[in-house]
């Protein structure tokens, strides 16, 4: 463990805890930390925030695509890096919480019901994600089938709403739309402020949101649940002789990585007042595992940092070919995993410290 971070242990240090680590937010279970990584942190996104003053508002909206994506990879992260657990299906999530949305908010009407049509949304993932964790950990499906699953998942949702093209696939005043998606859709409103593509206040909720599922999952990797946790991904067998229950540490982490999902599908429905099949489909379950394994699972921070990127240069393919961007995915995924197996954003983060620490 001692290789993910020059930082003691919590303990075991004769030197005096410092604030970070007494609350988790720097810790031996975290891939960077310290006065320069968190003074570097506020600074990124400070100056992320202020951007639409010195930059371009219309950058920044379509920055916002991209930050949409990071809660559904650190969650990832978390149950494939701190879990071992990996998932094909983390897709399905984002489609339950923003079809789920989007259901609840047609109906339910605009203005503060908005809110409330989230939070269900949110609720509603978590317990298909406790539900479909429950029978893969307590069932005790062997780890490598759970990937398959997952991915089965997927392929049964993506199948699933493209056939509900009729009018008779009609939830209230929603309907589902098949393979056209849902349309529609109302974006999350607070008193005066939309939070739809075409605003700013969309983008900074999703930076906050970002900064603050950073944070706690830092706090919680770094906790005693965390240590337990990845305990459990070194050696089951003897970390369930030491009295843990590891399908409980299992399943929480899976409930835990299922909502972080939701949370960035019903973001996308309401930036978009959209969302279709496609987004839970074959294609797209593969782009969450390809930013997380690029990146490097185990770091948090490089994992957001090459979401953006990733999504970012995605994005800028499609333009040009939506194959020339999956080939290209792809051929960064069978580099990196040859060059850089621990992820080539962590990789290059190490380097540019090490770098900064030979010039002192």
């Amino acid at each position: 463990m001692s290789s993910y971070n020059s930082l003691a242990a919590p303990g075991t240090s004769a030197s005096p805890r410092s604030f970070l680590e007494r609350t988790g937010l720097d810790g031996q279970l975290t891939v960077f930390g310290g006065r320069w990584y968190w003074s570097l942190f506020v600074l990124v996104f400070g100056a992320a925030a202020t951007f639409p003053i010195y930059g371009s508002v219309f950058t920044a909206l379509n920055f916002t695509s991209f930050l949409i994506n990071v809660p559904l990879a650190l969650g990832l992260a978390l149950l494939w890096g701190y879990c071992g657990v990996l998932s094909f299906g983390q897709v399905a999530f984002f489609g339950i919480g923003g079809y789920a949305y989007g259901v609840l908010a047609i109906n339910w009407g605009l203005g503060a019901a908005t809110v409330g049509a989230a939070v269900c949304a949110l609720g509603l993932t978590a317990l298909a994600a406790a539900a479909f964790g429950y029978f893969l950990f307590y069932g005790r499906v062997s780890a490598w089938i759970i990937p398959v699953l997952t991915l089965v998942l997927t392929l049964m949702l993506e199948t699933f709403l493209g056939q509900t093209a009729g009018l008779e696939w009609r939830i209230g005043d929603a309907q589902l739309g098949g393979f056209n998606g849902m349309t529609n859709i109302p974006s999350i409103t607070v008193g005066p402020f939309s939070f739809d593509g075409f605003s700013l206040p969309l983008f900074y909720l999703v930076l906050a949101l970002v900064a603050l599922t950073l944070a706690g999952l830092r706090m919680l990797a770094n906790s005693h649940f965390g240590h337990v946790s990845m305990a459990i991904q070194e050696d089951q067998e003897r970390a369930e002789l030491l009295g843990y229950d590891i399908r409980r540490y299992q399943l929480t982490i899976f409930v835990i990585a299922g909502l972080l999902a939701g949370l960035s599908g019903i973001l996308y429905a309401s930036w978009g007042n959209f969302i279709q099949p496609t987004s839970v489909g074959l294609l797209a379950s593969t782009f969450p595992v390809l930013w997380v394994a690029v990146s490097g699972r185990r770091s948090l921070t490089s994992v957001a940092i090459g979401t953006v990127a990733l999504s970012a240069l995605s994005d800028t393919l499609a333009v040009y070919s939506g194959e020339l961007a999956f080939v290209v995915m792809g051929a960064i995924l069978l580099f990196g995993m040859m060059a850089a197996p621990n992820g080539m954003v962590i990789t290059l983060l190490r380097g540019i410290a090490r770098l900064s620490r030979a010039r002192k």
